[in-house]
């Protein structure tokens, strides 16, 4: 069976900017995808080739085995793209958006689908509204709806919920789980690092058009160290926990340890010094400390 997405190789330059370096990435059917990076690291540039958009300078990228090059037409049909920007024709209400967008696939009789999709964006009051007249929460709702009229077994959200409400936000990824659980393979970007934790089991991580992290969102966190202590002390901490010290942040010390028993020795370390101990909790490492570490490291391997 072919992946849902082979990139091998990949490298863009813009003038002189390297937009992409060499990049590979298989994603398999089926899969809830995170592809993050901090703005300019190169993921939309990723999708726009990926979509047809932007032609790499070398390397190659497949849709469901369809070279996006030679293969265009296959490789289009088989995936659909969530854009950043809010692009929409102002001329046309949300329903015929999206009939149109059907004929483009040529689906002339997509009625059934177009509603289902429509109530499950909470769109279906707005089917008659002219796109011009939407908010900006509900245009970034028919752009969705845009991507998915095709029933494409490859799905890319490109930073989906921003700036949307809570609500859509919630009705969206209930939305987006059912079509993955039904088969669709999806591949989120977003700034929102909870939503890429929650919704997605593996996770690649771009900086400056590089590969810089491709793995289990658990291996990723796994790689930090397993517990951060936080405690807010009466008194200095003793030079001896320097090394394990990642600054202090609202009065309290962040200090990172490797498993539960180190947590006494620290606090004995503490006592020793004769700092009082006002307030200490314990916590596990999440994605975005991983994101931290691996974006604020210097060569970003």
């Amino acid at each position: 069976m072919s992946a849902a997405i082979e990139i091998e190789q990949i490298s863009k330059r813009f003038g002189s900017l390297q937009a992409l370096d060499n990049v590979t990435l298989r994603i398999e059917q089926g899969e809830f995808f995170a592809l993050l990076g901090p703005n300019g690291a190169g993921k939309t540039t990723l999708i726009s080739t990926l979509a047809g958009l932007v032609r790499a300078d070398s390397g190659s990228a497949r849709i469901m085995g369809y070279d996006v090059t030679a293969d265009y037409r296959q490789s289009r049909r088989s995936l659909g793209v969530v854009p950043q920007e809010l692009v929409f024709d102002p001329f046309f209400t949300v329903r015929e958006t999206l009939r149109i967008q059907s004929g483009y696939f040529g689906l002339n009789s997509n009625d059934d689908w177009i509603d289902e999709i429509m109530a499950n964006l909470d769109l279906t009051t707005k089917a008659d509204v002219n796109m011009r007249a939407l908010s900006g929460g509900m245009k970034r709702r028919v752009l969705v709806a845009q991507a998915l009229v095709h029933k494409p077994p490859v799905i890319v959200l490109d930073e989906p919920t921003a700036g949307v409400d809570v609500e859509l936000r919630q009705g969206l990824w209930q939305f987006v789980q059912r079509l993955n659980r039904d088969g669709h393979t999806v591949v989120l970007t977003t700034h929102y690092l909870e939503e890429a934790e929650t919704l997605c089991e593996r996770i690649a991580m771009l900086k400056h058009g590089r590969l810089v992290a491709l793995d289990s969102k658990s291996n990723l966190v796994r790689r930090l160290h397993n517990i951060r202590l936080r405690v807010r002390l009466a008194g200095n901490l003793p030079p001896i926990l320097a090394e394990i010290d990642h600054g202090v942040r609202n009065g309290e010390h962040i200090l990172w340890l490797h498993d539960y028993s180190e947590v006494e020795p620290t606090l004995a370390a503490i006592r020793e010094a004769g700092c009082s101990l006002i307030e200490m909790e314990l916590e596990q490492p999440d994605l975005e400390d991983v994101f931290l570490e691996i974006m604020n490291r210097e060569d970003g391997a």
